[in-house]
């Protein structure tokens, strides 16, 4: 088991709850990584035993195949900056991006007004808006 922090039962404290945290000591699995990347929640996370941990950490850093959820340690984790979580801003920021880059059809997005004021997020709405709903 790694050398990390014991924050105790998830329950123990009010402190909100890292839903991307390393294995350790405290932990309960949040959900198992798809072969594509993705994660596959469960329904409710499970108490890891230390029976898990070692058999999981065996074939390599468990964080690779598993979720785990434990106490966010706010300015103790090395992903947190600028008053906040890293992690969850950068996966915004990199879905926004992806977002904005896939934009719907339009033989107009040149010389849109709405395109030209509002950028990609124009984009997004304008389907969904009509001349007697705009309001």
């Amino acid at each position: 088991m790694s050398a990390r922090p014991q924050n105790g039962p998830l329950s123990a404290d009010s402190r909100p709850l890292c839903p991307s945290a390393p294995l350790y000591e405290g932990s309960q699995l949040l959900g198992l990584v798809k072969p594509d990347g993705g994660i596959s929640l469960l329904a409710e996370p499970i108490a890891v035993t230390p029976d898990f941990v070692e058999a999981a950490t065996a074939a390599g850093p468990a964080e690779e195949r598993f979720r785990f959820v434990n106490k966010c340690v706010e300015k103790g984790c090395a992903k947190w900056g600028a008053g906040g979580c890293s992690v969850v801003a950068g996966a915004l920021k990199r879905i926004q991006a992806a977002q904005e880059a896939i934009l719907p059809s339009c033989g107009i997005r040149p010389s849109c007004r709405w395109f030209m004021q509002e950028g990609a997020a124009a984009c997004h709405v304008c389907p969904q808006v009509t001349y007697l709903n705009y309001e």
